[in-house]
């Protein structure tokens, strides 16, 4: 059973750049796929990038893309979320999830992850 354990967020300003960190223990990394997801104070939760299992392959959403780059490095057992061009909007506790499941045709989904951090407050103003 794998435990979750984000860091990295804080306070940046528009346009500004962020790196997050989620430190896995337990389980076998290389097999998970991982997530980040994000929520904004009154919004519901929102996907924000994954990599599939130890394939290399990454999945943005719309929103995110061409902005963050989601890195899974597997030999140090963590999932990072480089943010750049950061904007108000993105505002919000970003938390990173796993599963040891093949999603690959359902990576943006929250219900396909078993397993969630406590999340990390990133907050950019303008």
């Amino acid at each position: 059973q794998v435990q979750l354990v984000e860091s990295g967020g804080g306070l940046v300003q528009a346009g500004g750049s962020l790196r997050l960190s989620c430190a896995a223990s337990g389980g076998n990394f290389r097999s998970y796929t991982m997530a980040w997801f994000r929520q904004a104070p009154g919004k519901e939760r929102e996907f924000v990038a994954s990599s599939f299992r130890n394939s290399g392959h990454t999945y943005y959403s719309d929103s995110v893309k061409g902005r963050f780059t989601i890195s899974k490095e597997n030999a140090k057992n963590m999932v990072d979320l480089q943010m750049n061009s950061l904007q108000p909007e993105d505002t919000g506790i970003y938390s990173c999830a796993a599963t040891a499941r093949a999603i690959l045709s359902s990576q943006a989904r929250a219900d396909a992850y078993d397993t969630w951090g406590r999340g990390t407050q990133v907050t950019v103003s303008a």
